[in-house]
């Protein structure tokens, strides 16, 4: 991305009929105009930017005689989500943490304009032709990093059910399949509460064993989680899937640990999904009876009939309170 370069400073002087005594009147030029990147709620991606590499603002005008001065140049805005880390890419530098809406940083300031001859007067030195060149812009490569910021964030294997349970509890609408990776980027949902007590719910991509190390789609959306207050782990008890659910619960909380130990520290609810299906009822009673043995809190739901889908949420609710700052909503 380049800032807009200042205008040139104008060499002029006063010519008018009637008028013995003119001096200069050289107008300054314009500052170049700056480039910034701003948090906007209404931006839910980084593929604008993946698309267009070159971010250019305006340079400034050159001055004019007669005393005008240039037009500053515009501004240019880049739009990012909320959640945005803005990073030099030559220096590995963090800029800016843009996780608040409407949140902005300056990354290039535009070049100063140029100052006119009419600057440059003095006692001595009546008719100075002298003049400034505008300061260039600043070029500067910069690397977008997206970190949603949700309230709760929904982990699991792939096909645990997490796009069904996100579209069912909110307006969220994630690509829905009954094979692997189906959801290919975070979805967000609101999720409304009796009450006027809200939550923004993350749906994160399916997780798989080595996803610290960047197998699957895992290094692109394990730190979505960090942003996360509450982790709802999701957990197929198919009999017919390979490894045991237990197993499959262990690799998920192991991704969990590998890519940032104090995720384990989040509050965090089990869930047993697809409890329609009358082969996942054996498996589910293990399943729960290992878990608590374990310590978590486990619902068993069917986000297909809606049934323990309530209760969850409600629990889901009471465990947000107890860990939202008093000054949030």
């Amino acid at each position: 991305m380049v800032s807009g370069s200042g205008g040139r400073g104008c060499v002029s002087f006063r010519r008018e009929a009637f008028v013995p005594k003119g001096g200069p009147d050289g107008g300054d030029g314009g500052k170049g105009g700056d480039v910034i990147v701003r948090a906007d709620p209404s931006v839910h991606t980084l593929l604008d930017c993946q698309y267009r590499q070159l971010y250019r603002a305006q340079r400034g005008a050159h001055g004019m005689g007669k005393d005008k001065h240039g037009r500053n140049g515009e501004e240019m805005v880049i739009r990012v989500p909320v959640g945005t880390l803005v990073i030099d890419a030559e220096t590995g530098e963090l800029i800016a943490d843009l996780n608040r809406s409407n949140a902005d940083v300056v990354v290039a300031q535009g070049g100063r304009g140029g100052r006119g001859n009419a600057r440059f007067v003095t006692s001595t030195n009546r008719a100075p032709r002298r003049y400034e060149d505008g300061e260039p812009g600043r070029e500067r490569t910069l690397l977008l990093e997206l970190k949603l910021i949700a309230d709760v964030g929904l982990v699991g294997m792939p096909n645990a059910g997490k796009s069904t349970l996100i579209s069912k509890v909110s307006k969220a609408r994630p690509k829905i399949a009954d094979y692997p990776f189906t959801t290919r980027e975070p979805a967000l949902g609101v999720v409304r509460m009796s009450g006027g007590f809200d939550f923004v719910m993350a749906d994160i991509p399916g997780l798989i064993e080595d996803a610290s190390k960047g197998a699957g789609l895992g290094l692109q959306f394990l730190r979505h989680v960090e942003r996360t207050r509450v982790l709802v782990h999701l957990i197929d008890p198919s009999p017919y899937l390979t490894p045991s659910p237990e197993e499959r619960f262990s690799i998920i909380m192991r991704e969990l640990d590998s890519h940032a130990g104090d995720l384990l520290h989040k509050p965090m609810i089990a869930v047993i999904t697809k409890m329609d299906l009358p082969e996942n009822k054996e498996p589910a009673a293990h399943l729960r009876k290992s878990l608590e043995a374990e310590g978590f809190r486990v619902h068993a739901i069917s986000a297909v009939t809606g049934k323990g889908v309530n209760r969850l949420l409600t629990d889901v609710a009471r465990t947000l309170r107890g860990v939202r700052r008093p000054d949030e909503p």
